[in-house]
């Protein structure tokens, strides 16, 4: 009888659904290109997952075609790309005192902090490294 109780009270007691602002782009925005401030809106509904601060969007790069009205999402948007396939880049391995330099080509795009394939120009291998944020990549 306790049990039929305690589920009829958490029933009766379960919260009604919570409207809060959500972000939508205010015009189709292409992948690659970086949101600005008028580029959102805000809508009131209930939409799981949906982002709700502009701090979060703006300056961030459009990892998909946003379109307009859609609801925006975390995996929608991230950090700007700094390294294009194809840009000379410095590829650096370090280890203990030991620091060795050598020019490389990307075979991807990424931002600091992404893992990037690159190909070594000296010995034409081919590494995967870490975006580092000045645009050097790191190799270990």
């Amino acid at each position: 009888m306790k049990f039929a109780l305690a589920c009829l009270t958490a029933a009766t007691l379960a919260a009604p659904p919570v409207w809060a602002d959500y972000l939508i782009p205010l015009r189709t925005i292409r992948a690659k290109a970086i949101v600005t401030a008028e580029d959102l809106a805000l809508k009131k509904g209930e939409i799981p997952g949906a982002l709700s601060d502009p701090a979060e969007v703006i300056g961030q790069e459009a990892r998909v075609a946003l379109y307009a009205g859609r609801p925006l999402r975390a995996g929608d948007i991230g950090p700007p790309a700094i390294i294009e396939r194809n840009d000379l880049v410095t590829l650096f391995f370090r280890q203990g005192g030991l620091t060795i330099a050598a020019e490389g080509r990307s075979l991807g795009r990424g931002a600091a902090g992404d893992a990037v394939r690159v190909m070594n120009l000296s010995s034409r291998t081919t590494v995967t490294g870490r975006i580092a944020e000045d645009g050097s990549v790191e190799v270990n």
